[in-house]
């Protein structure tokens, strides 16, 4: 490996020479399709990395953070901040202003590079983050107060790489925080690396097409997206479009646009499209309906071969335009009837399995005769083992995180002193394949992927003066789309006062109405919807902590 490929992502500033006029990042607009090309893409990093460093006398280890909808200036921003020698610290846009100030208070950014959606917020964190002293719009179109734009920095591209070893802090990743407050991932240059050449790896016998188009519907603050749909798909010289919306209609058009072959998305958004498209036999001609059973059910699960499965379902792969592959799919459990239904009609769903902590994938399950209940082959650059006690998967590798940022204790909690990543999942092992059997963690996986602390909801909920006690968990979820997710539930119990005040009836109303008023602090995807109202004392342990586990087993009996 060449001395430029040990800063991971200066990677990339050479694919933009090798792919130079092919499309790397686009995105649909009410415009149209807004496309950047590899030479694009670093040009405007380039740019931008002139600016932080010349303009503004950016220093080495600084923080960038990124508050943006997906779209080919994050990347622009992501390479920029490489190559000026800053850190990067993407933001989730559906956090509130009170958790945003929480993660910026932690890391103390001085740049912050924002969409337009965005600007009020950036300025109203400005004024509450006094490191925050540059923020610069990611838009092209003109915009208010004085703030300069990606496209109207001045138009100097000469800038010295700043160059940094394997052990330096890349990006730093917020997940939700165990204790309520934010937990920041360090993910080094050597942990990307390392994911890097794995993916590689395991990927390649699936991509053979050179001009492999790519679509995906993940945000770029998840670190997935960073490592495989922006990293490792760019270093291929794949073309990555992103998307808005999450309408399986809507990405189906966007599909048969772009003749899209491979999409990144998540379980949730497939059990979807699985409804749309039996809703689009049930409309078609009696002959399909017949025609369609009979393939699926009887014909189908025998063959082998994707090209005869193309040909039986011809009017489901119409929908997709006729290029489209495989799916990518991670972030929660892919339910397997899901799995059995994409694969029969000749279209593949491989599933990933890691954490944020692992940079992200850990395992991959990608051969073409695997077993869907498996969450794949580990990656060939990690160990893993089960801990005979508890059952859980602990982890080692290369690409296990550097650490939580300003947490050494959290840290020391989550790598023991043999290296061992705690993943705090259950599982088994039948040589490198993964099972996932269960969780030991409190953690709650929505629908979507995304995945909350209970800790971090009581945080906030607590502050109510009407509970005496609450408790938070994940109820699981039913039937229909959300099967084998988790909705977040809460139980609280009002204060013996407000009990004789009230009757039971008035109590959970006013119960109910205090929980939405205190989860508006809280990202819409993290508020409970489900509240139960108690009289009874939550059951704790000897060390007067609250048995979750119980609580939940009582609520549901």
């Amino acid at each position: 490996m060449r001395k430029r490929d040990t800063n991971v992502l200066s990677i990339l500033e050479d694919k933009t020479n090798d792919y130079a006029r092919k499309t790397a990042l686009g995105m649909k607009t009410i415009f149209g399709w807004r496309e950047l090309t590899y030479d694009g893409l670093g040009l405007m990093a380039r740019r931008l990395a002139s600016y932080l460093m010349n303009d503004l006398e950016i220093q080495k280890e600084e923080k960038m953070a990124i508050l943006s909808e997906s779209k080919p200036e994050f990347g622009v921003c992501v390479l920029a901040s490489v190559i000026s020698g800053m850190i990067t610290v993407p933001l989730d846009i559906k956090l509130t202003i009170y958790e945003l100030t929480s993660i910026l208070t932690d890391c103390q950014p001085s740049v912050l590079l924002v969409s337009q959606t965005y600007i009020d917020k950036a300025l109203e964190l400005q004024k509450a983050i006094p490191s925050l002293k540059h923020i610069i719009v990611m838009d092209e179109q003109p915009v208010s107060n004085g703030l300069q734009t990606l496209y109207t920095l001045p138009a100097n591209y000469q800038c010295k790489w700043r160059h940094r070893s394997r052990k330096s802090t890349a990006l730093i990743i917020y997940t939700s925080g165990t204790t309520g407050a934010p937990k920041g991932v360090m993910t080094s240059f050597g942990n990307i690396l390392a994911q890097l050449k794995d993916l590689n790896t395991v990927m390649r016998p699936i991509f053979t097409a050179k001009d492999t188009r790519i679509l995906s519907i993940l945000p770029m603050n998840h670190l997935f997206e960073l490592t495989v749909g922006f990293t490792t798909f760019l270093n291929m010289g794949f073309s990555v479009y992103y998307t808005q919306s999450l309408k399986p209609k809507d990405c189906l058009n966007m599909i048969k646009d772009r003749k899209i072959h491979f999409m990144i998305s998540v379980p949730a958004f497939l059990r979807l499209l699985k409804t749309t498209l039996e809703a689009e036999m049930r409309n078609a001609p009696k002959f399909y309906r017949f025609m369609f059973k009979i393939n699926y059910h009887y014909v189908a699960k025998f063959l082998p071969f994707r090209w005869v499965k193309k040909l039986l379902f011809r009017r489901l792969h119409n929908c997709f335009g006729g290029h489209f592959r495989s799916f990518m799919s991670g972030g929660a459990p892919y339910d397997f009837e899901t799995a059995k239904f994409f694969r029969r009609i000749g279209i593949e769903v491989f599933e990933g399995y890691g954490l944020t902590e692992t940079s992200p994938v850990a395992s991959f399950n990608c051969g073409w005769n695997r077993d869907l209940r498996s969450v794949g082959k580990l990656l060939p650059g990690f160990d893993a083992k089960i801990d005979k006690e508890t059952g859980e998967l602990l982890l080692k590798g290369p690409s296990i995180m550097k650490g939580y940022h300003n947490q050494p204790e959290l840290t020391a909690e989550a790598i023991d002193s043999e290296g061992w990543f705690h993943t705090g999942d259950k599982a088994r092992l039948e040589g490198r394949n993964v099972y996932i059997t269960g969780r030991l963690k409190n953690m709650i996986v929505l629908s979507g992927g995304k995945k909350v602390f209970p800790e971090e909801v009581e945080a906030v909920l607590e502050k109510s003066d009407m509970f005496s006690e609450l408790c938070v968990f994940g109820m699981e979820c039913k039937g229909g789309a959300k099967e084998g997710t988790e909705d977040i539930a809460v139980v609280v119990v009002p204060k013996e006062h407000l009990r004789e005040q009230y009757s039971e009836e008035e109590l959970v109303k006013l119960s109910r109405a205090e929980v939405k008023k205190l989860s508006q602090k809280l990202a819409p995807y993290k508020r409970p919807i489900n509240v139960i109202v108690t009289d009874k004392t939550l059951p704790r342990t000897a060390t007067r902590k609250i048995q979750r586990k119980k609580v939940k087993e009582l609520v549901l009996a």
